[in-house]
C-alpha cells in the first residue's frame, strides 16, 4: 500500500483553501444563478440570483463565513472595501411585474424589476425616476424615497416581504386595529413595540427638519400624517440595504405620486453617524440586523 506522504510526494500536496475560497466554492456550489469573482484582497463576487432560492442560500453561508450581503446596484452606494461582501445583483429571474387581478389597482413587484417598466405600467410614483434601476435599488435609495414627514403613503407602497438577516421572512403592511398581520410573525411582534417607543422618543423628533426627514431609516412612517394610515412596510423606504433584503413588493397605483423636490436637494440634510440621527438609526438596525450581515452603510449621504 503506498503511503500518504509517498502519494502526496507523486500527485502534490493540495492548496490549502482560504476561507474566501471556501466561501466561493460553495455558493457556486449551490447557487442556480451566476457567481463572479472579482479576485479582491479582501474578498468581493457578485451573484445575480436565478431564483429567490440563491438568495436564501447566500444568506445563510455569508452568516457562516463572516460575509457581508450587499445590495448592488444603488446609485451613490458605498464603496465595502473593509472585509469580503456578497454583492446580490437581483436580475430578470426574480423581475415579475403584474396586476393582482384583471381590475385590481394592485401590483405585484420582485425586485428585479425595473423603474422603466413600472413607469411605462402606469405607476405614477415611478414618474421621472432612473428608468434603468432595479426597483430593489429604488427602495433602497434614500433621495428616490424622499417623501415628506408623515406621506409616506405618496410612494404607493402597500405591502412588502422582506427576508431578514436571521432569515426570517416578515410580512410588513398596513397596521392598525383592522390589520394585524404583522403580528402572525413573531420576530416582527419582537420588534413593533420597540419601533413605536423609538418613532415616539425625543431623539426622533429631533429628526425633522420642516417637512424633511433627516434619519437613514424612515421611523416617521409610524406616525404618519392626519388620516393617513399606518404602514410597516413604509420603513424600507429609503432603507440603503441595511435592513433586510425585498423578496417582493405590492404597489398601489391609486395612491402613489412623485417626490416633489429636485433630485440633488433631496433627504434633507443626510447626516453622518453622529447626534440623534446615530442614536435613533443604530437602534432601529439592531433591531433588524443586530448581527451586521447586510452592510451598515451601504449607502452615502
Amino acid at each position: 500500500m503506498q503511503s500518504s506522504s509517498r502519494r502526496a510526494f507523486l500527485v502534490g500536496r493540495r492548496t490549502e483553501r482560504s476561507p474566501w475560497e471556501t466561501f466561493i466554492s460553495r455558493l457556486r456550489r449551490t447557487a442556480q444563478g451566476a457567481v463572479h469573482d472579482f479576485a479582491t484582497e479582501a474578498g468581493s463576487a457578485r451573484l445575480v440570483p436565478g431564483h429567490m432560492q440563491d438568495v436564501y442560500r447566500a444568506r445563510a453561508l455569508c452568516v457562516e463565513h463572516g460575509v457581508t450581503l450587499a445590495l448592488d446596484g444603488i446609485p451613490s452606494a458605498a464603496r465595502l472595501d473593509e472585509g469580503p461582501v456578497l454583492w446580490v445583483e437581483p436580475g430578470s429571474a426574480i423581475a415579475r411585474c403584474e396586476r393582482l387581478g384583471p381590475d385590481d389597482p394592485r401590483w405585484f413587484v420582485q425586485p428585479g424589476c425595473l423603474i422603466g417598466d413600472l413607469e411605462q405600467a402606469g405607476l405614477p410614483q415611478f414618474r421621472d425616476q432612473p428608468p434603468h434601476l432595479t426597483v430593489a435599488a429604488w427602495l433602497a435609495d434614500r433621495r428616490s424615497c424622499d417623501w415628506d414627514c408623515g406621506d409616506t403613503a405618496a410612494s404607493g407602497l402597500a405591502h412588502a416581504l422582506v427576508l431578514l438577516a436571521d432569515g426570517t421572512q416578515a410580512n410588513l403592511g398596513a397596521f392598525g386595529v383592522d390589520n394585524r398581520k404583522p403580528l402572525d410573525n413573531l420576530r416582527v411582534q419582537g420588534m413593533i413595540p420597540r419601533l413605536f417607543e423609538l418613532s415616539a422618543a425625543p431623539d426622533a423628533d429631533a429628526l425633522k427638519a420642516g417637512s424633511l426627514w433627516n434619519g437613514r431609516y424612515r421611523l416617521d412612517a409610524l406616525r404618519p400624517a392626519s388620516g393617513g394610515t399606518l404602514n410597516l412596510a413604509h420603513l424600507l423606504l429609503g432603507h440603503g440595504g441595511e435592513l433586510g433584503w425585498v423578496e417582493w413588493l405590492v404597489f398601489d397605483e391609486r395612491a402613489g405620486h412623485p417626490a416633489e423636490r429636485p433630485y440633488e436637494s433631496r433627504y434633507g440634510l443626510r447626516p453622518g453617524a453622529g447626534g440623534a440621527a446615530g442614536a435613533v438609526d443604530r437602534a432601529v438596525r439592531a433591531l433588524f440586523d443586530p448581527d451586521g450581515v447586510f452592510p451598515e452603510q451601504g449607502q452615502q449621504f
